[in-house]
């Protein structure tokens, strides 16, 4: 077996495994919270447990603004992995960690603290993510451009912020980055505030509306379109989908009232298969509308807030639009896309054609 821990050190989520493995061994929130009715501070794997209920818990996180601030709180989250998760010795094993770009050294001599000091572990390898994402791709596709060129663009979308990243033979081109001030916690956020403004308060609701975010938003691919389909009533809106919050009693965890829901627009992007969802459409018109509750979605009813439930329409893609149009949320930054390009035409104008690959 590999002595080797490799571990992707997100502000938002961690992702652990020993190196030589295929998938990582355990994916966990970077993050401490504590339920309303315990005085126990819980973390990592802990807080996705099925039988604790994180309503309006109250959340610790070591990073903020996308850099280590709680090194203290860092080193417990870490124990807790190796320990319970990955069930290694550091003192006998090596570490490979990722870092955000531009690291601060006084951050990383905390890094460097807590790696051989708290754990002893015997060596250290630190790097930033986009390199590690091209030699990834570069192995896993020999003969494909990325492997040939040893070129490419690495777009890392983060939990505080994101950066668009030319790499070239393995080394992230740092004069070219391009960091946008925009990530994952503020798109949760603003779902937050859609979903609070429409429907019911959520603004204490961090846990729950991240897994909102990630089970039922996605990026437009035509916006005007996707905004007129948005306005439909009923099954013709085919974007709507009810999301049940936890009662604290039957379930601690919130959950989609109908799975296949969230995947109805997919042939909206698939002309072989948009016929199919069509003639689909019109089946569900023909069905017997006996179940009142099948009815009141049909019909664009309002959602009854009194059975734990709120609905989501053009929230799905508006959330992640913010990316490419930061103005929205007033922040006077250009927009990914905008970012990208930025980025690209700060290398060398040889390397343009393989960055703009797709």
């Amino acid at each position: 077996m590999s002595n080797v821990v490799v571990l992707d050190n997100g502000a938002g989520v961690i992702k652990a495994g020993i190196g030589g493995e295929r998938d990582p061994t355990a994916i966990v929130p970077n993050s401490m919270g504590r339920p309303l009715s315990s005085k126990k501070w819980l973390m990592a794997d802990q807080l996705l447990s099925p039988d604790v209920d994180l309503t309006s818990a109250t959340a610790r996180r070591p990073f903020d603004r996308g850099y280590l601030i709680n090194p203290d709180l860092q080193s417990s989250i870490w124990s807790h992995i190796f320990s319970n998760l990955l069930k290694i010795t550091p003192s006998h094993s090596s570490l490979l960690l990722t870092e955000p770009l531009f690291n601060l050294p006084s951050i990383q001599r905390s890094i460097d603290e807590i790696v051989f000091e708290d754990f002893n572990f015997k060596a250290l390898y630190v790097s930033d993510s986009p390199s590690l994402v091209h030699l990834y791709e570069a192995s896993r596709r020999p003969y494909g451009l990325v492997s040939k060129a040893q070129c490419s663009l690495v777009v890392d979308c983060g939990f505080s912020f994101t950066h668009a990243s030319p790499v070239f033979q393995n080394f992230t081109l740092n004069y070219a980055v391009k960091r946008l001030d925009l990530g994952g916690k503020a798109l949760s956020n603003y779902l937050k505030e859609l979903v609070s403004y429409r429907s019911v308060n959520l603004m204490d609701e961090s846990f729950l509306m991240d897994h909102v975010k990630e089970e039922l938003c996605f990026v437009s691919l035509d916006l005007p379109r996707d905004l007129q389909i948005a306005r439909k009533p009923g099954k013709d809106n085919l974007f709507r989908c009810t999301y049940v919050l936890p009662d604290g009693i039957t379930h601690t965890k919130g959950f989609l009232k109908d799975p296949e829901e969230p995947k109805r627009y997919l042939p909206l992007y698939d002309e072989a298969l948009q016929q199919v969802a069509e003639e689909q459409i019109d089946m569900d018109r023909l069905e017997n509308t006996d179940n009142s509750e099948d009815r009141n979605r049909r019909n664009g009813s309002k959602i009854d807030l009194t059975k734990n439930e709120f609905g989501l329409t053009n929230e799905r893609f508006l959330v992640p639009e913010m990316m490419f149009r930061p103005a929205d949320l007033g922040l006077n930054q250009a927009g990914l896309a905008e970012c990208i390009h930025r980025a690209i035409s700060s290398c060398h104008s040889h390397l343009h054609p393989v960055l703009y690959e797709r």
